[in-house]
């Protein structure tokens, strides 16, 4: 059910992604690389943590007013889960690899200047795909299953703009995955259970391509 759901929402962003392409007045792709200060969920005395590391994303944005656009984006993490807990793993340890896929559609606002610098603001929903992987086998004796929630990133930046084509992006990030923790960890005679809300902050730089 839950890989179904994941193909309906590629196939409608997708399908999207043709009806702006065809309205849109401005078309701009970005490509960028990042760096995301990773995020820690605590239950109790106890914590599972994200570690930080890089990640690369891709924005397909489309005109739909002045200054307006409607976008998707594409983000690909990989990281590291950590888990500390009393009764599984006494100190911090590695519990797996974490490959995070981010899917979201937003919007963002971009504003004149008087200058070759053009900043934005958005906001953007959608899910992301947490696939652990290379469990740990000291501490889990079970492979941890992938999960797909609901998340939402707030941005914010500057292009500067090298000409009416080509621009450097930096740009800022919150991101919200909700239930990111959401793994069942079945160690040798215990258990954890754990969900929630975190943030996760991130920077980035890249390049942007605008078609008229």
């Amino acid at each position: 059910m839950r890989q179904i759901k994941i193909i309906q929402l590629v196939i409608f962003l997708t399908l999207s992604a043709f009806v702006f392409q065809a309205q849109a007045q401005r078309i701009d792709l970005s490509l960028d690389y990042g760096y995301q200060l990773g995020t820690k969920l605590n239950y109790g005395s106890n914590y599972l943590k994200a570690s930080d590391g890089g990640f690369f994303r891709g924005i397909a944005g489309f005109e739909v007013g002045s200054g307006t656009m409607l976008e998707l984006t594409y983000m690909k993490m990989d990281t590291e889960l950590l888990i500390r807990d009393i009764l599984i793993s006494p100190s911090e340890d590695r519990l797996s690899d974490l490959s995070m896929d981010w899917i979201h559609i937003g919007s963002s606002r971009y504003f004149d200047s008087s200058s070759d610098l053009t900043p934005f603001f958005g906001l953007s929903a959608g899910v992301t795909i947490f696939t652990p992987k290379n469990e740990n086998l000291a501490i889990t004796n079970r492979d941890l299953a992938s999960t797909t929630e609901f998340s939402f990133a707030l941005k914010g930046g500057v292009i500067f703009n090298l000409s009416d084509v080509v621009g450097i992006k930096i740009q800022g990030d919150l991101m919200f995955p909700v239930s990111w923790g959401g793994v069942y960890v079945n160690g040798f005679g215990a258990g954890v259970y754990t969900a929630g809300t975190t943030v996760m902050g991130a920077f980035s730089g890249g390049l942007v391509f605008t078609l008229d």
